[in-house]
């Protein structure tokens, strides 16, 4: 076999129809996966960048939807209320918006389980396909010659390498992705504990500053 028929056009163009779609199906797998490793790392470069800011002082507006959620438990005057019941109350609050906050950014990466998991398989099952097709191709011309088996056992070949080049990204884009955002997510909280404790510090009126507060009533 000539080198220029190892080339990724070459293999693809002596497959078989079925070996074809397999490279395809793996090929756009490949490229949804290295998407999503692009997309979720510039999503929690971003929030990241935002959670360091609020600690540093700085506003932002990513943040915005939580600060605004603690700023409305602030708001709201629960008659018997302790200090620490109250505290607790502002981070749960703020605590669910920072988590939808977290989850929109960590979206993609069941996504990369998924070709993680699966693209070993569909390779596998293109390597089955040509090394079928290789039996067959003996089959049909009575001949066990190298030139008979080699373009099945260079499709089958082929489908598992595409197969691996789309699921090893995927598993380690899942494994450091996902350990960066559980990280980030322990900072966020961080985040939502220590703003609680200075609007409970600053007292319930200058909490509600500079909207009124409410009651449990009008929250309600």
């Amino acid at each position: 076999m000539e080198g220029a028929s190892l080339s990724p056009v070459a293999l693809f163009m002596q497959a078989g129809i079925v070996g074809k779609f397999v490279m395809l199906l793996l090929a756009a797998a490949s490229l949804w996966g290295l998407g999503v490793i692009i997309e979720v790392s510039v999503l929690s470069r971003r929030l990241r960048s935002a959670v360091h800011a609020a600690h540093a002082g700085h506003d932002n507006s990513l943040l915005a939807p939580v600060m605004a959620e603690a700023a409305r438990a602030a708001r709201i005057d629960v008659p018997g209320e302790s200090v620490g019941e109250r505290r607790t109350r502002i981070v749960e609050t703020a605590g669910r918006a920072a988590r939808k906050l977290l989850v929109a950014t960590e979206a993609g990466l069941p996504n990369l389980a998924i070709i993680s998991a699966v693209a070993p398989f569909v390779g596998l099952f293109g390597t089955v396909w040509g090394i079928m097709t290789s039996f067959a191709g003996i089959a049909e011309s009575q001949d066990t010659s190298l030139a008979v088996v080699a373009p099945g056992i260079a499709e089958a070949l082929a489908a598992t390498a595409i197969g691996l080049a789309a699921a090893i990204p995927a598993a380690i884009g899942f494994n450091r992705l996902g350990g960066a955002l559980a990280r980030l997510g322990e900072e966020l909280a961080d985040h939502v504990e220590e703003h609680a404790v200075s609007i409970v510090a600053r007292g319930p009126e200058k909490a509600a500053e500079p909207h009124k507060r409410a009651t449990v009533a009008e929250a309600a």
